[in-house]
């Protein structure tokens, strides 16, 4: 678990009530469900009408990305490439055929798989380079799709405002229908100022900074992968591969 993440959400709402608090206030204030009807309602329909299901499901999925995937250790991928290209030195690529069908990671059995083929080292790295762009779209839509609700849901936030200030202005005659409609008003752009700030925007910030990491784990395989089909030595890969490390 993303022991940092999961503090850093609770922290941001936390510290915002305890400041509403210390104010004097309570959380009861800042419950109003005509409020959260109007904004998280809405910006939901506006991100369903912006992007694709496919789209909208990796968004979802991505939750777990943020708060329970682990940090990638690039040491033990550099490791397991040496093994790999020890292997191929003592026995031949072809013998990283068996190694293949017990590899975890789905981008590094394909560049073995290909490799025991005895596949065009050119198509090789067409090959994999084209997985790697369709798992960076993958990501950066993901991204996307939390970003734009950071976008959305300010703006309807202000819609949910002046429909409060609607019905305040239709009801002055009424003082005991003045606090509901100042209510809304207020809380809706709470809510969606608030969503945006410490939830969407945050977590589009969140996956793009993963998204990147798993990049660099995916470069470092395809320079792996290349250099066993080449016969490097395992010495020359290893050097090479921690030209990727801070």
């Amino acid at each position: 678990m993303n022991i940092v993440a999961l503090i850093g959400a609770v922290a941001g709402i936390g510290f915002i009530l305890i400041g509403q608090a210390l104010e004097g206030g309570n959380i009861n204030q800042l419950i109003q469900i005509t409020a959260a009807f109007i904004v998280f309602g809405g910006t939901f329909g506006a991100i369903l009408l912006s992007f694709p299901p496919e789209t909208l499901m990796d968004a979802l999925k991505s939750t777990k990305i943020v708060f329970f995937s682990t940090k990638i250790n690039y040491e033990v991928i550099i490791q397991k490439i040496i093994t790999y290209a020890q292997k191929a030195r003592k026995e031949g690529v072809i013998s990283l055929e068996q190694d293949a069908k017990t590899e975890d990671d789905e981008f590094l059995k394909l560049g073995l798989e290909l490799v025991s083929d005895g596949t065009d080292p050119k198509l090789v790295r067409e090959m994999l380079e084209n997985k790697m762009a369709q798992e960076e779209a993958k990501e950066a839509g993901a991204a996307k799709v939390w970003e734009s609700a950071g976008g959305f849901s300010p703006t309807i936030g202000i819609i949910g405002a002046v429909l409060g200030l609607i019905q305040v202005m239709q009801n002055l005659s009424d003082p005991s229908k003045l606090g509901a409609g100042i209510a809304v008003a207020f809380v809706a752009t709470v809510y969606g100022v608030g969503f945006a700030n410490l939830i969407s925007i945050p977590m589009s910030t969140n996956l793009r900074f993963k998204s990147k990491e798993v990049m660099i784990a995916r470069e470092m395989i395809l320079e792996g992968i290349l250099a066993i089909q080449a016969g490097e030595s395992p010495a020359l890969i290893e050097r090479k591969l921690q030209t990727y490390l801070l």
